[in-house]
């Protein structure tokens, strides 16, 4: 899907790490929600109330959940899942490009 149709989308940009990372929330009619953004190049520790799904629309990095010792290579077209009430890291390889889609 290269849309999202139907939405409400949030002016007010979400500025993370002195701008290393950028992205818009929007809203579904069902309540569902997403953000879309773009992550600059370097290492970042996110959080995670909710779980989540990343999904990567262009660019590369590296991801590491927390708990784990290794490191996973994503790029255009992948995703990984995230817990709820966790963290993981991400070294970005190429600017990425991404949704991250919510869960409840």
């Amino acid at each position: 899907m290269d849309r999202f149709e139907n939405v409400s989308v949030v002016k007010k940009a979400n500025v993370y790490f002195g701008g290393r990372c950028v992205s818009h929330s929007i809203e579904f009619p069902d309540g569902t929600r997403k953000s879309v953004g773009v992550i600059f190049a370097g290492t970042l520790e996110f959080r995670t109330g909710a779980p989540e799904v990343m999904e990567l629309n262009a660019g590369r990095c590296r991801v590491r959940l927390s708990g784990q010792s290794d490191w996973q290579e994503f790029g255009a077209g992948d995703r990984f899942e995230v817990p709820a009430n966790s963290s993981f890291d991400i070294e970005t390889l190429e600017m990425v490009d991404y949704v991250c889609h919510y869960g409840a």
